[in-house]
């Protein structure tokens, strides 16, 4: 199994703020899943860093595969903008992100549901370990 993990979850890992979140990874570090992010996970969280946190988040992200973003992609985040824009507010990056986690066939794992209102996201619960 796959996991696109997106921004809001790996903010919390790096601040180590939230305990079940940092359980959770934990666990998933130690199993067999594949932990993937989006390079738009990497703008978004490296936007916000401040110096201090680099390294952290140098070693996170060196944990991870880095997932491509393509052409498919591009177009199935287009096709999510235009479905989903006015009706739930979806932006660029979570259209993005959502496109990227239904191309690979991976479950994301975020806090923000309702940014990803598309019926082929699958998303990661810690309740189904």
């Amino acid at each position: 199994m796959n996991i696109l993990i997106d921004s809001d979850i790996l903010i919390e890992v790096s601040r180590g703020r939230n305990e079940k979140v940092i359980e959770d990874w934990t666990r998933l570090g130690a199993s067999k899943a594949g932990l993937m992010c989006s390079p738009v996970t990497i703008a978004e969280i490296w936007h916000g860093a401040l110096a201090p946190e680099h390294n952290v988040l140098e070693r996170l992200f060196s944990a991870l595969l880095c997932a491509s973003i393509d052409s498919s992609i591009g177009r199935l985040a287009g096709d999510y903008l235009r479905r989903f824009h006015r009706s739930h507010g979806v932006e660029l990056g979570d259209a993005l992100i959502g496109a990227t986690a239904a191309i690979h066939g991976a479950t994301l794992w975020t806090l923000n549901r309702k940014h990803y209102p598309m019926r082929e996201i699958r998303f990661w619960d810690h309740a189904l370990r």
